[in-house]
């Protein structure tokens, strides 16, 4: 075995560059956080939707995906998507802005918001759909028609770190 000792300087400049970055661990667990989101976003896809569902097990509703999702990594959330519509800060409907975990609410008019999914980067977001009768991952460009209700915001409950990307919010 052949051990190999850094130079003298070496462990002094690692705490120098330790110290210019002292947010790098909060940053680097923001990330982590963003990911695990995803990961467990995605998991849901296929799950079948049924109104006011909340796990699962039983199914879920857009809220009750988004609630389930956020529960589980102890970020709290309302239970209506209208209510999860003003948690967190309000972003810019910017796709060079967006990053993973942030949630995208539709709807428009007099009604207000009646839809919400969760943002997973590379222009795509997971959704309980009633319309599928599932969990479903979806593009963010989708035109709406009677369906497919028109995208109106974004709310970010997870804050911290750069946007994914300059090009699409997605890393891509």
């Amino acid at each position: 075995m052949i051990a190999c000792a850094a130079p003298a300087g070496a462990q002094a400049h690692a705490e120098t560059l330790d110290a210019a970055k002292p947010f790098a661990a909060m940053s680097a667990s923001v990330h982590s956080l963003r990911d695990s989101l995803v990961v467990l976003a995605r998991a849901q896809v296929g799950t079948k939707y049924i109104r006011g569902g909340q796990s699962p097990e039983r199914g879920f509703d857009c809220s009750g995906l988004v609630r389930y999702v956020m529960a589980a990594l102890k970020v709290s959330m309302p239970r209506t998507a209208r209510q999860q519509a003003l948690s967190g800060l309000a972003v810019g409907r910017d796709t060079t802005r967006l990053r993973p975990g942030d949630l995208l609410t539709f709807g428009k008019g007099k009604r207000g918001v009646s839809h919400i999914g969760i943002y997973i980067g590379g222009g795509r977001y997971v959704h309980a759909s009633s319309g599928a009768g599932r969990v479903i991952e979806s593009d963010i460009g989708r035109s709406s028609s009677p369906l497919v209700r028109a995208w109106s915001g974004v709310r970010r409950v997870v804050a911290g770190s750069q946007a994914d990307s300059t090009r699409g919010g997605d890393g891509s």
